[in-house]
């Protein structure tokens, strides 16, 4: 299911960069994108040093039917570890087309609008800020993945 919804309010915390520094499997260090990459913390700026805030900001969510998947892994893959039937490789695939495609409609809808795909690089705390219109982030997922893009003008 996609939503497009106006927010209210953007939640801002530098700390929300430092997420890409913590250790998760076979990457003690974190992201090894961190630093490197072109978009990547900590050489990012703030959500508010690219875009107008006076201006609608919308986010785009994508919501993947996560447990859905892990059922049907599972009764495929019965002898598979819980980290293998939650592996990412298998479902993000599927649930970024469709975000794709929502962004897409989107910015056909509003196109003096840009979108970003990695809110948290630019310091959106995305939990706190989609909690204010109501949608409450599992972390981790066990029935709903979501996946999340702001959009709004660019300064």
């Amino acid at each position: 299911m996609l939503d497009m919804i106006r927010l209210p309010t953007v939640v801002i915390d530098r700390k929300m960069q430092g997420m890409c520094r913590l250790p998760y499997p076979n990457h003690a260090r974190g992201c090894p994108n961190f630093g490197l990459k072109v978009g990547c913390p900590p050489n990012v700026p703030l959500f508010p040093e690219v875009y107008d805030m006076t201006k609608p900001v919308y986010a785009i969510v994508n919501r993947f039917d996560f447990g859905a998947h892990v059922a049907k892994m599972r009764a495929a893959h019965p002898d598979w570890t819980d980290r293998q039937l939650t592996c990412c490789l298998y479902w993000q695939g599927t649930a970024r087309k469709a975000l794709k495609r929502a962004i897409a409609d989107f910015e056909r809808l509003f196109p003096d609008h840009t979108v970003d795909t990695c809110p948290e690089a630019k310091g959106v705390n995305v939990t706190a800020t989609l909690q204010a219109v109501g949608i409450n982030l599992e972390w981790p997922p066990q029935a709903v993945a979501c996946q999340v893009a702001l959009a709004g003008v660019l300064l």
